[in-house]
């Protein structure tokens, strides 16, 4: 299977006599590693033909598991550039990825998002959430902190760098501006997100709506009795009467709460699978960060008693 994230050169160079199997540019493309499949997406357009681009970690891995493989090693060891998110999402690797830092171009493009704009973390206190990739408007400072580690590589690339980082930062801007019009269109009383575990907190404070995880931040954290007795007594005493899975995260949990609510005379259902952790499947609109975004604003609208299209924004999710 291709890697997903890999993007080949394949312009020719001429100079008007003769078309050459030589590239316009005389330095290759520069090799590029990344953790999770946020990262790597939005690094790829940004680095269009200039990047040769490898994502560690696919569709439904969690990342505050994952731990780094041989062959992650031999990519990392090899590349011009390794980005990862930072803010402790890569628990099991950040100790390595500290300590790669101190012999390879190492960037924690996550932490570039002024301090001020970030919430605390719920189990660490001198941590941070990571999950900011579900506030479009956060999400523009990792474009421009990937932008600036790929200009500072390449700086005759610097040019096309910004061109297409500007582009996708219009793109996270107008997605914001969709997300508010559909998130915007759900009662008031129903803007109650439950969910596996607290990947949404950015998502409900930029949009309006409570959030509440089965777990905590992260997903090592387990989801006690007290817990699930707690979010089932929620549901029943508010009538909330849909609760969503994440594709990174098993269903189980929430499954009992299902039950649980039932237990009481209370219907809830599953409105539907939201992209917390990881993007949808390589080669689909969701399999990017945009596409995953969009799939999540507009699940949760529908699901909610909003107005918004099944096929999302621009009509390209799977429906």
């Amino acid at each position: 299977m291709k890697n997903p994230y890999v993007s080949r050169r394949a312009v020719l160079g001429g100079l008007g006599l003769v078309a050459l199997p030589l590239p316009l540019r005389a330095q290759p493309a520069l090799n590029v590693v990344a953790t999770t499949g946020m990262i790597a997406d939005t690094a790829a357009v940004i680095g269009g033909d200039g990047v040769l681009m490898r994502g560690l970690m696919g569709p439904g891995v969690d990342p505050h598991a994952y731990r780094q493989t041989r062959s992650d090693i031999a990519a990392m060891a090899g590349a011009d550039l390794i980005l990862w998110h930072g803010l402790y999402l890569e628990a099991q690797m950040e100790d390595f990825l500290l300590d790669l830092g101190q012999s390879r171009r190492v960037v924690a493009v996550g932490e570039g998002v002024p301090e001020e704009k970030l919430l605390a973390h719920d189990d660490y206190p001198d941590r941070f959430d990571p999950h900011i990739w579900m506030d479009p408007t956060l999400w523009v400072h990792v474009i421009s902190g990937i932008l600036d580690a790929l200009s500072e590589l390449a700086p005759d690339r610097a040019t096309d760098f910004v061109t297409s980082a500007q582009a996708l930062t219009l793109e996270a801007v107008a997605l914001d501006a969709y997300a508010r019009t559909v998130l915007g269109s759900v009662p008031p009383e129903a803007r109650v997100l439950v969910t596996a575990h607290d990947a949404f907190k950015y998502f409900g404070r930029a949009y309006g709506f409570e959030v509440l995880g089965l777990q905590g931040i992260s997903t090592e954290s387990e989801a006690g009795v007290a817990r699930v007795g707690e979010l089932v007594q929620t549901l029943v005493d508010r009538r909330i009467g849909a609760v969503f899975v994440e594709s990174s995260v098993s269903d189980r949990g929430l499954r009992a709460l299902i039950e649980g609510a039932a237990a009481q005379g209370h219907e809830v259902r599953i409105g539907g699978e939201l992209f917390s952790d990881a993007m949808g499947a390589p080669g689909t609109y969701e399999g990017t960060w945009l596409g995953m975004i969009d799939h999540n604003m507009t699940t949760i609208a529908r699901a909610l008693g909003g107005s918004a299209t099944p096929g999302g924004r621009f009509g390209r999710l799977a429906t």
